[in-house]
């Protein structure tokens, strides 16, 4: 998934997701928490590969990730394609109004858009992109 879009949350808490992330999410997928102060959101597919993964660990392992399954919400579109996100994920990731939806590869991220721009303008100096490009040896 690719590409950053700016969506308001409503009064009740839903949030539009932008066509072309929809098409890749489909009209069910799963929101769950992040290792950043953002929440993550994976079509079925892909969360089925991701639980699959934790089933093969050993159980001891599988606690550490209860709280990824603990918070997780399957989320459905309405008719004008938005999600009502609940209210424990909203809280983890700080959003109240305005929604920045990145897409990050096998995933999408919702951020507070404040908190997505002061990231984004660490990570996207050329000096942190070069310094990453090198790090993952492209």
């Amino acid at each position: 998934m690719t590409g950053e879009f700016q969506h308001n949350l409503d009064a009740k808490g839903r949030l539009f997701i932008p066509a072309r992330l929809r098409d890749e999410l489909g009209d069910v997928f799963y929101v769950t928490l992040s290792m950043d102060k953002c929440l993550s959101a994976y079509n079925a597919e892909s969360w089925q590969v991701f639980s699959d993964k934790v089933n093969a660990m050993p159980y001891v392992k599988q606690r550490k990730m209860r709280p990824l399954f603990a918070y997780a919400a399957r989320c459905e579109l309405d008719a004008q394609g938005r999600i009502l996100i609940p209210q424990n994920l909203r809280d983890f990731a700080g959003l109240t109004k305005s929604v920045t939806v990145v897409g990050c590869n096998n995933h999408a991220e919702f951020w507070d858009s404040a908190a997505w721009s002061e990231l984004n303008a660490i990570e996207t100096t050329p000096e942190n992109i070069a310094a990453v490009m090198e790090e993952l040896e492209f």
